[in-house]
């Protein structure tokens, strides 16, 4: 990107725009299984010709999936008068904020990016793509729409059109022109429409810095490349296009010593900025450098711009303005926008519309004689409390219906953290049940700093309760609402993913014993719940009572929307985890196999069908008696390593491989034969009571496992499978015959100095997947001894080499027995 000097160029390969497109049709509505994408389609004539052009768009979370066919964010084809079909719009690859994902995280953006960086003042405005059709018409689109609209407003494309042509007008060049010239690039300008006078956000564009700011050009292509900053300069010179203003950093600890000092003020050469998009180039993924984006956006002054912004909103429309925080200065802007507000009624109306809300805020300022940044740094020195430094009281409150994973996710997040847990039916009381469950949440915060308020709060009325009491007891308690997300259209892919999830897990649930009862009954159950899911509206009562709201996919698996969750609160509540790193892949992987293998129902509560609706309790831990549940021994030490990363390699792997070296693989992925988790096997259970070195090393593995594991002062409960440290993994070989396949690894130390684990087997592996469901997974030590003894070719057996040096972390707990 930054490193080349002239303009990148590589035509359309029509068999990879076919692939791509073949995968997006192919999950058109879908998005139910683990690994699925749900992709939505949209038509639209091209004013003035036969063209239509179809807008691709999948939701935020699809695009944190692995081996999506692109991951565009604003994708536009069409078919050409030839027939083939093409891109025609080239959005960027879908980026995130600095710590929203694994790979933004620093410690990785240091490892796997290389400058030069280009750092580029984030404008505030909406998104226009502008690229040409064969005809020489100029496409102008907003994210996923060409602006074609049947009422009186302009669209955002239309806005963005009108601009395009001002310019062009004023430069004496034709639109046929610049989509002539896009052309023959392949590419797509993308721009940022910033003019108050179509649109406000939060920071002001005057009249004379309106207009479309050229930030991008992309190739039209499924994989991301784009124009470096200096060569997208020059093109908004020649089409006249306002410049966006950008800065080099050569070193990513130059980049985090000038962000970090920018967030101070929030301002960057004398004017407020939102943030800075930082361009540069990764080889995380795929193992080649490859251009990338990441976005580093400020906090402050801007959340509490926006909550000044929504509160007179609210005092126009009548409602009480929620005030999450910044409260003494909220209040103080409120009175002085009453004021402005009854003095001039026209100011209501132009408000409602967009209108004036900058201009509203910039009097108050200067009323004030301060600017937003001096607001935030007296609050800091008066100790205002905001969610960047809460470090207790903080209460997770789902909002779900049955089989959404809630409690797998409750579980992972106290396997992880060591947290409080309330399961509503555990409150076993037959009066007011539901203030003694805000009870028992609140009792959790004594000896936690989070907890998790496990119930389905799906309704208002639940959510209304659940905050009252709770901050009737604990008045600065904290509430984060996680919410899976039902949307009515997507209903369907909600009820295939939950029904197969509670039919499938028998009678290991509170309410919901699939093993024992009827099907049919299991469905009404479920359909009622579903029917009256109340979705959350953050902006009114019950719901203005959260402090943050973190949106779940529902038909996602649970280790994804863990992932979700830490990513937010590690975002907006650093404080609260203290001094603990945030969890690796590896960490959050095994805390999600810890709660679907080792959880087990203590009391048991029978929800009947509307004809039989009485709740019945039985006490005891899976339909057994009530007496104390047997210890579960460890059945094996291993190394947990990402299964994304394991099938991200093997897929590329065997991505041009010939079709009879790639068979073994493609029948176990067909069938559904590989493994669900990978690990590398130290030592098992079976050879703990052999002599010498293996002994030694059970032991070894049993001391640490058993002091790891022990109760503390903070933590009153020992910890099932707690980490016992971390090694790194490198994958050398794949190894298979016609029964098993298996990566023979190596291990060595996460870092200088560290611990190095070692194997019991004769080969340290993982592996990967078995023929069919006799085959047990230690058949791959034989695989691996006949292959060290003959080799490869005649024997059976196939190996292929791992190209480069692809290492994984490693993470090395007990694996405990399931019963």
């Amino acid at each position: 990107m930054a490193h080349r000097s002239e303009a990148p160029y590589r035509p359309q390969d029509q068999h990879e725009v076919s692939e791509m497109l073949r995968g997006l049709e192919g999950n058109k509505g879908k998005g139910t299984g683990k690994g699925d994408f749900s992709v939505k389609m949209a038509t639209f004539d091209v004013a003035g010709t036969d063209i239509k052009v179809n807008s691709w768009r999948m939701s935020d979370w699809d695009y944190k999936k692995p081996n999506l066919p692109t991951y565009s964010r604003g994708l536009f084809t069409a078919k050409t008068r030839g027939g083939q079909r093409e891109i025609v719009i080239r959005g960027y690859d879908k980026f995130f904020n600095h710590g929203e994902v694994r790979e933004t995280e620093w410690r990785n953006v240091e490892r796997d990016t290389r400058g030069p960086y280009e750092l580029s003042v984030k404008e505030n405005g909406c998104i226009i793509f502008i690229s040409g059709l064969e005809d020489g018409t100029l496409l102008v689109c907003s994210k996923h729409s060409t602006g074609t609209r049947q009422d009186t407003d302009m669209s955002h494309a239309q806005a963005g059109e009108k601009w395009i042509e001002r310019q062009l007008a004023t430069l004496g060049k034709t639109r046929q022109q610049l989509a002539m010239g896009l052309r023959e690039m392949n590419a797509t300008a993308v721009a940022e429409l910033c003019d108050d006078s179509f649109e406000e956000h939060v920071l002001e564009y005057t009249p004379d810095a309106s207009g479309l700011y050229l930030h991008g050009i992309n190739l039209n292509l499924p994989e991301f490349a784009t124009y470096p900053h200096h060569l997208i300069d020059g093109f908004a010179e020649e089409w006249g296009f306002r410049k966006t203003m950008y800065i080099i950093k050569d070193t990513i600890e130059e980049v985090k010593t000038f962000l970090d000092g920018t967030a101070e003020t929030g301002s960057y050469a004398g004017r407020d900025t939102e943030g800075f998009v930082i361009r540069c180039q990764s080889k995380a993924n795929t193992g080649e450098w490859h251009d990338w984006f990441f976005k580093y956006k400020f906090d402050e002054p801007y959340l509490m711009y926006r909550q000044w912004r929504e509160c007179t909103k609210a005092f126009i429309a009548g409602r009480q303005p929620k005030i999450k925080k910044h409260k003494k200065i909220t209040e103080a802007y409120l009175d002085f926008a009453r004021r402005k507000l009854h003095q001039d009624p026209k100011l209501a109306k132009a408000y409602q519309a967009n209108h004036g809300i900058i201009k509203l805020r910039d009097d108050f300022l200067a009323y004030r004689g301060q600017k937003g940044s001096d607001i935030i740094r007296q609050e800091e020195q008066e100790g205002e409390v905001s969610h960047n430094s809460v470090t207790k009281n903080v209460v997770l409150v789902p909002v779900a219906t049955i089989g959404c994973g809630k409690t797998t996710v409750a579980l992972a997040l106290r396997q992880l953290f060591g947290w409080g847990h309330v399961q509503n039916d555990n409150i076993t009381v037959k009066k007011a049940k539901p203030f003694a469950f805000a009870s028992a949440c609140c009792r959790e915060l004594n000896e936690h700093p989070a907890m998790i308020a496990d119930r389905n709060n799906h309704q208002k009325r639940e959510r209304e309760q659940l905050i009252t009491d709770v901050t009737k007891i604990v008045p600065n308690a904290h509430l984060v609402c996680l919410q899976y997300v039902h949307e009515r259209s997507n209903y369907d892919d909600i009820r295939a993913a939950t029904r197969e999830r509670v039919l499938t897990r028998g009678d290991n649930h509170q309410t919901i014993q699939a093993g024992s009862k009827d099907q049919s009954e299991i469905i009404e159950i479920m359909e009622g719940f579903m029917h009256r899911f109340q979705s959350v509206d953050s902006e009114s009562h019950p719901d203005d009572g959260f402090d943050a709201v973190i949106d779940l996919d529902p038909c996602a698996d649970s280790r994804e929307n863990l992932e979700t969750v830490v990513n937010h609160l590690y975002s907006e509540f650093p404080k609260l985890f203290g001094d603990q790193d945030k969890p690796t892949e590896a960490d959050m992987d095994a805390a999600i196999h810890a709660a679907m293998n080792n959880y087990s129902v203590d009391i048991k509560h029978e929800i009947k069908g509307r004809n039989n609706n009485q709740h019945q309790h039985s006490n005891g831990t899976n339909g057994q008696s009530n007496g104390k549940q047997k210890e579960r021994k460890v059945e094996y030490f291993g190394v947990q390593v990402p299964p994304s990363r394991i099938i991200a390699v093997l897929d590329a792997m065997f991505r041009e491989a010939p079709l009879d070296m790639a068979q073994m693989f493609n029948m176990l992925k067909q069938q559904r034969r590989l493994q669900t988790e990978f690990h590398i096997t130290l030592i098992h259970r079976a050879m703990s009571g052999q002599h010498g070195q293996p002994a030694e090393l059970w032991k070894k593995l049993n001391d640490m496992h058993n002091k790891a594991a022990a109760p503390s002062p903070d933590r009153p409960y020992p910890l099932p499978e707690p980490k016992l440290g971390m090694c790194k993994v490198r994958l050398e070989r794949l190894v298979w015959d016609g029964r098993v396949m298996a990566f023979v690894v190596r291990l060595s130390p996460f870092e200088e100095g560290g611990e190095q684990f070692a194997t019991g087997n004769e080969t340290a592996h993982i592996t990967v997947g078995m023929a069919n469901p006799s085959i047990k997974p230690v058949e791959s030590n034989s695989l691996l001894t006949r292959w060290m003894q003959e080799g490869s070719g005649g024997s059976g057996i196939t190996e292929l080499a791992v190209k480069g040096q692809v290492e994984l972390e490693g993470t090395v707990r007990a694996v405990l027995q399931k019963h």
